[in-house]
């Protein structure tokens, strides 16, 4: 497993993750390019979970390099992230990233969404935005 850590939010990557996020960003063909991981409102339990591949890096982006990969989390988002683990699945029925979030006090059943715990809640309002 590999380890985000920016400060002292921490975010673990699985080896499947990782190895799906590499077969990406081969298709992708930018050697910039990297996994963003963020947090958006909606779903249909208030918060959704969001990945791309991503080359623009903002002012207020944690970079780290994990397992050959550059993951890059905004500093919102990381509140939300922070103690997640980051998986790939793969059955006959679905594959997917699966997201398994410590800040969640409740999940939605696609385990796309999530609501957050008050505490997470409350920090991100620290933050000014």
């Amino acid at each position: 497993m590999s380890l985000i850590a920016g400060t002292s939010e921490q975010i673990v990557i699985t080896p499947r993750a990782l190895d799906r996020v590499k077969a990406l960003l081969q298709k992708e063909g930018n050697a910039e390019a990297g996994l963003r991981l963020y947090i958006s409102g909606g779903g249909c339990a208030g918060m959704s979970y969001g990945m791309s591949i991503d080359d623009t890096i903002g002012s207020d982006d944690a970079v780290v390099k994990s397992g050959g990969v550059k993951v890059i989390v905004d500093k919102l988002s990381l509140i939300y992230l922070r103690g997640s683990t980051i998986d790939y699945e793969e059955t006959l029925q679905t594959s997917g990233f699966k997201v398994e979030n410590p800040n969640a006090a409740a999940s939605c059943g696609c385990g796309l969404s999530f609501k957050a715990k008050k505490e997470t809640q409350d920090a991100a309002k620290q933050t000014g935005q």
